[in-house]
Order: structure tokens, then C-alpha cells, then sequence
């Protein structure tokens, strides 16, 4: 699977796949890709889906979810620079979650055989894949365990600090999350019921760390929040 031509990539998260490449390596990964553009709401990745190529995200952002019993719970945020479906590209296995754009999107697709290719011609970069996938497993780990260690207010002041930090624009008051999510969407990420995020937003809000809109949330002090996520009262 190979494009005419290799797709501008904008702005890479640091620590992402992309970002961690060489810069001859990911212009040589970018060319074995065909690139796509696509808008909001459309899904690039199904949960037990059989295929198993890989998405390298250039632009915009997604989210990535899991469905249990007619439930859908929001796992993570990916970014540019971030690489989609890997592990069934590793592990030949049915997908494991479903990814969905949050806006406008621009990605490669590189087949399974042609990124297998590519790593092992290139013995770093298989490095960096694999560390990707062992802290991509810790972070998970860490979210279960929150869900029993900590209140529902350090696990909301937790998952809006990350948020804020990789996804954020700055504005004149604070931290714009750059990601549109329902309070559904963030409670299901927390492991919390809507009503128990409610609350716990509502304290955020008496403190002025926070102000919230319809599927829009403003972080006004970010290092106060921090703290909240490290275990201080929320008052």
C-alpha cells in the first residue's frame, strides 16, 4: 500500500509514535502510507473488526472507546502524531476498541505487512513501538487502580489535568480542552455515574478551576487542579 506522495503532517504530541521517529524513518513510514482526510464523527477503527493495518494521525484528534453489554466507555484520547490499531497489527488479533474522530482528521493507513516490514528494517523504531505499547498498558493498569484508590473527585481532577496538558489550548482564561466530550463521555473514561461527575464538577466549579458548556470545558487553573489530582480537598 503506498501513496504518490508523502502527507504533511502537522504539530506531533511529544512521546508519540511519529514524534519518536527519526526524521528519515517517519518520512520513510509516511510514504508507505495512503493518506485520508476525514470529518467529525466518522469511524476509522471497529471493535472485532478482522482487519488489521495501522492509522498514523497527522491531524486532529480521536477518541478511542470499548463496548460491553450496550455500554460504551471512553479509553483514551489520541493525538497527532499518535499510531491507531496496533495491537491487531501486532497480534493478528480482532480489534480491541473502536476509534471515532473528534473533527476534522487527517491519517495514513499502512497495511500490516508493510509496517512489519518497515520495523524490522528498522530495529529503533520497533523500539519505540514497543514502549509505546508497554506505557499505553501501565497507563491502563493505573486507570484501574485509581478506580478503587481513589474518590471520584481526584480520578475527575486527574483525567481533566491530562487532558488540559496534551490536548489543551491556551486562551486568555486558562486551558480550552481541545477535545469536545459529553458528560457521559467523561464519566465513562472516569469510571463514574453522570450524576456522581456532576457533582464532582460542580465543587471544581465552586473553586474556579473550572467552567464547563455543552460539550465544552475550560480549565482555569491548571496547577490548582493538579493538586486536586494528587489527593488535595476540593472543599
Amino acid at each position: 500500500m503506498a501513496g504518490a506522495t508523502q502527507p504533511r503532517t502537522e504539530v506531533l504530541a511529544p512521546g508519540s509514535f511519529l514524534h519518536r521517529l527519526s526524521p528519515a524513518d517517519r518520512d520513510e513510514l509516511l510514504t508507505l502510507g495512503v493518506s485520508r482526510e476525514f470529518p467529525a464523527g466518522r469511524r476509522l477503527i471497529r471493535e472485532g473488526a478482522d482487519d488489521s493495518h495501522v492509522e498514523l494521525l497527522h491531524r486532529g484528534f480521536v477518541k478511542v472507546t470499548t463496548g460491553v453489554q450496550g455500554s460504551e466507555t471512553l479509553l483514551a484520547i489520541r493525538m497527532p502524531g499518535d499510531i491507531l490499531g496496533e495491537t491487531a497489527a501486532m497480534t493478528g488479533g480482532p480489534r480491541t476498541a473502536t476509534v471515532v474522530t473528534c473533527g476534522r482528521v487527517r491519517s495514513s493507513v499502512v497495511s500490516r505487512t508493510g509496517f512489519e516490514r518497515f520495523l524490522s528494517r528498522h530495529p529503533e523504531a520497533a523500539l519505540h513501538m514497543g514502549a509505546i505499547m508497554g506505557e499505553r498498558l501501565r497507563w491502563a493498569n493505573q486507570r484501574r487502580a485509581d478506580f478503587t484508590a481513589y474518590p471520584a473527585d481526584v480520578r475527575v481532577a486527574r483525567i481533566l489535568t491530562e487532558i488540559a496538558t496534551t490536548c489543551g489550548q491556551r486562551v486568555d482564561r486558562g486551558i480550552l480542552l481541545g477535545v469536545a466530550l459529553s458528560q457521559p463521555e467523561l464519566a465513562s473514561m472516569v469510571g463514574v455515574a453522570d450524576v456522581t461527575l456532576q457533582k464532582a464538577l460542580r465543587a471544581l466549579r465552586r473553586r474556579n478551576l473550572v467552567h464547563t458548556g455543552y460539550r465544552r470545558l475550560l480549565v482555569l487553573d491548571l496547577d490548582l487542579l493538579r493538586e486536586v489530582g494528587e489527593g488535595a480537598a476540593v472543599g
